[in-house]
């Protein structure tokens, strides 16, 4: 569907080519007898209508003294060709033609640009415009701005869920698909997270909001989104610094063509052909101009973004999307990222107290802690832990923590704490995480806790291999009998164990050093991985399980956490990046080759602005297919695409 000012520009096509088409005929039937000014004058009418506003936009160019755009470009070639014919040939065909079929690929960029945004108009979509509360039995329509967190909001069939919470009352099933890329429904019953944006399919929810408006995830997705264009990848900044060197250096170039050989044959003695080098310099400025970069550039990263979007992953820029095409070595953190991140305790051993004791102990201790592990001891202990007993926390990353429980000191964490504590503790060789206790003191036991891989992990990391990646690396503070045996089953490359969260960060400075010519990508999602995600050529993190902190450091976030779309994501880059590629190479071998051409005489007005169009429509046209990314697994090279 065209919108109304390409409606009117088809609307200037037609008439323009219909005037000019009865004028040629009329020539070359011999119908018009008339003077070349006569003849002049009439295709006037039709280079009007078609070429006013590139006259007014050439204008307004030189008066704000940026003349050396495309619109001044097609100005001085058709005005020039339209002087020519008054002067010498007669002929005027050729500079309405020029600028007809400019317009014609200037329609059809603009059509193909939008189709390309609405990629991108549909995810703004996803904004909800208000939230429902229940007032005195009726419920009233609010601006989600002004919903507290806490408060409880109505979503009825068929209405976007507008701020994060968590299902109070009802059952539905959820439609996901503009988060994650997934088009299949999740149900969702009283105690489930739900997050905005997402489109409630069938029951009425209750759902008591976490976040604020802005905080919640669609605030932050269409954030995200709307300053990912901001960031210029290193090829937007080459175009637009080339942009401003060439036209200028074309016009000294047609300058010299209209100028240079005729001094030449006036110096050795011969007639200078004026005519001849004019209408060559004007044809040399036809086929000059820099549409087909210019626009199909930036329209390539900006496809491959609306594409990217399409699957669920948020790329945050361009710069991000040529990054990403080049990492050939993926880190990984371990837990919540190729595990599960939900520890069950496998093993409770103490001769000092009972069992239920050293678990009460140390499940009370960390109470407080939002670590998976202190989770997995509060489930095991299986009771009420009544928190005002818990007194002096003092929480050591990457060690553990200790507390006083009804006055009692208590310490829970790994051997380095107990060393930290001066606590001699036992060597544990069993897979796991083995958390020691320490009561008063003295050494009271261990806790063995273990965590489980995620289902896809392992072909995630088949699939990257088969995509080009040379090495995976795994960083985790588990135990190195619990990271190797994670790391083997997966089939990852390299892996490091009991790191701290600063070690974690001096390893990856370490792999950054030995990279070859790739990038190096980290994948996280936890708090303590921040620093590494912002330290990293690209920082990868999963959306939905990942931290707030984790998902503002990252570079790419993957909204429903599927680890085999980071394969995904780095195959549909490379892709981008090759069609990037294909348009800069094709539209510079193409241009130059007729610059070279029209200097020799051997292309004329018509050929070259067939070429300058023609080769627009394609680069734009070859842009579009950054749209579209099948899901298979990635090609090792962008030009495979």
């Amino acid at each position: 569907m065209l919108r109304k000012k390409q409606k009117k520009m088809f609307a200037r096509i037609v008439l323009a080519s219909v005037i000019t088409a009865i004028l040629m005929a009329g020539s070359f039937l011999g119908l018009f007898q008339l003077e070349k000014e006569y003849l002049f004058l009439l295709y006037l009418i039709p280079y009007l209508i078609i070429g006013y506003d590139i006259l007014i936009k050439a204008a307004k160019g030189i008066g704000h003294g940026q003349a050396f755009d495309e619109n001044f470009l097609m100005a001085v070639a058709t005005l020039g060709a339209l002087l020519l014919g008054l002067t010498y040939t007669g002929d005027f065909d050729e500079a309405v033609a020029v600028m007809i079929f400019y317009q014609i690929g200037e329609l059809f960029q603009q059509i193909a640009v939008d189709k390309s945004r609405t990629s991108i108009s549909k995810l703004m979509e996803i904004r909800p415009d208000s939230a429902f509360v229940e007032q005195d039995g009726e419920l009233v329509e609010v601006d989600p701005d002004e919903v507290a967190i806490g408060s409880e909001i109505v979503v009825r069939p068929g209405e976007r869920i507008p701020i994060d919470g968590f299902v109070t009352g009802g059952s539905s099933s959820l439609n996901t698909s503009a988060l994650t890329g997934e088009s299949i429904p999740r149900d969702v019953t009283v105690g489930d997270e739900v997050l905005s944006g997402c489109i409630n399919l069938s029951g009425v929810l209750r759902i008591q909001t976490t976040k604020e408006f802005g905080e919640s995830t669609v605030s932050k997705i269409l954030d995200m989104v709307e300053n990912a264009s901001s960031r210029k990848s290193r090829s937007e900044a080459f175009i637009t610094r080339f942009s401003k060197v060439y036209t200028p250096f074309v016009v000294c170039c047609a300058l010299l063509l209209a100028v240079v050989p005729a001094v030449i044959q006036i110096s050795m003695g011969l007639e200078p052909e004026y005519q001849q080098w004019i209408y060559r310099a004007l044809t040399f400025l036809v086929i000059s101009c820099p549409c087909a970069l210019v626009i199909s550039i930036p329209l390539g990263f900006f496809a491959g973004l609306g594409g990217a979007s399409k699957e669920g992953i948020l790329i945050k820029g361009s710069n991000y999307l040529e990054a990403l095409a080049n990492v050939d070595t993926v880190v990984f953190d371990k837990t919540g990222t190729l595990t599960k991140g939900v520890f069950e305790v496998t093993d409770v051993i103490s001769d000092k107290v009972s069992r239920e004791r050293l678990l009460e102990m140390a499940a009370a201790a960390e109470s407080s802690s939002p670590h998976p592990i202190a989770a997995s001891l509060i489930r095991a202990h299986g009771q009420d832990i009544d928190r005002s007993r818990v007194t002096d926390i003092v929480d050591m990353p990457g060690k553990g923590v200790s507390a006083k429980v009804n006055g009692t000191e208590v310490a829970v964490g790994n051997t380095r704490l107990m060393e930290q504590l001066g606590i001699a503790c036992e060597e544990v060789s069993a897979i796991g995480t083995t958390v020691h206790v320490a009561i008063d003191g003295e050494y009271a036991g261990y806790i063995t806790i273990s965590d489980t891989v995620k289902p896809e992990s392992a072909q995630a990391i088949r699939e990257l291999r088969k995509a080009g990646i040379r090495k995976t690396v795994m960083l985790t503070g588990d135990s190195d009998v619990t990271a190797k045996k994670v790391a083997t089953e997966l089939g990852i490359d390299e892996v490091h164990g009991q790191l701290l969260p600063g070690d974690k960060l001096q390893e990856l400075e370490s792999i950054l050093a030995d990279g070859r010519n790739g990038s190096v990508a980290f994948v996280g999602d936890g708090i303590n991985d921040a620093p590494s995600l912002v330290r990293a050529d690209i920082g990868i993190t999963m959306g939905s399980i990942g931290s707030d902190a984790a998902i503002e450091a990252s570079d790419v976030v993957i909204m429903d956490d599927d680890m085999m779309k980071i394969a995904t994501a780095i195959g549909a880059s490379r892709k981008c990046m090759g069609i990037v590629r294909q348009n800069i190479v094709g539209t510079l071998l193409v241009k130059f080759g007729f610059l070279a051409l029209s200097a020799i005489g051997y292309v004329d007005m018509w050929l070259a602005i067939i070429a300058d169009v023609g080769v627009m429509i394609a680069a734009v046209l070859n842009s579009s297919r950054a749209l579209r990314y099948r899901k298979r697994p990635a090609s090792p090279h962008p030009s495979s695409f």
